[in-house]
């Protein structure tokens, strides 16, 4: 009896060492802070319409557990589009919007709690195309960086077992860390971005 309690206990601690594996999709609205333009110089003005403004994102995800704690990267597309109203020396006032497509590419490490998850990690975000231009300008496609990183975290809770919602906060590293940082040899490019925050539901396979 004592052997068989050991053959058991050394079974279900051989099941706990691997790592559950999840595949999903997702997809969600995000409200983000309009980004605002310094081009108020000679007869350049840009002003945002709004304070805030809606998108949307969709993706995949795979999701990694081990001992209750999870990593999860992601890829998503992402698009939100801008209002404003720019006077030039050519035209006085005019509406003109600026969409934004990006492919985002979180990578959290996550710990569950009962019910919720908790998670936080850098973001990848990557420029699709290139978003129109206000204003003629020299310097302003200089404002878009290819490909940059800030982060996301936040919560989330799983639902008879395939279904997954997560409210999250994305922001910017530049503040903190500067222009870039070096880890390694490589050299990373931090953005300006606005703080976001993202609601999605998603469900696993």
């Amino acid at each position: 009896m004592k052997k068989l309690f050991l053959i058991l206990l050394a079974g279900l601690v051989s099941l706990t060492a691997f790592p559950q594996v999840k595949f999903g999709i997702k997809a969600g609205a995000s409200t983000s802070t309009v980004p605002e333009y310094n081009f108020t110089t000679g007869e350049n003005n840009i002003e945002a319409l709004k304070d805030a403004a809606f998108g949307f994102h969709a993706g995949a995800f795979v999701r990694v557990t081990l001992f209750g704690i999870y990593l999860m990267p992601e890829v998503c597309f992402a698009s939100t589009t801008y209002d404003y109203n720019v006077s030039t020396a050519e035209e006085p006032e005019k509406i003109l919007s600026q969409k934004f497509d990006k492919l985002e590419v979180p990578v959290l490490l996550g710990v569950t709690l009962g019910p919720v998850r908790i998670n936080a990690g850098p973001s990848a975000s990557i420029l699709i195309g290139s978003p129109r231009e206000l204003i003629n300008d020299p310097d302003f496609k200089e404002l878009y960086r290819s490909a940059t990183f800030g982060y996301q975290a936040g919560i989330g809770t799983d639902l008879f077992k395939h279904l997954t919602i997560d409210l999250r906060y994305g922001g910017s590293l530049s503040k903190r860390f500067g222009e870039s940082v070096t880890i390694g040899s490589q050299t990373f490019n931090l953005d300006h971005r606005e703080p976001s925050f993202l609601l999605s539901i998603g469900y696993m396979f």
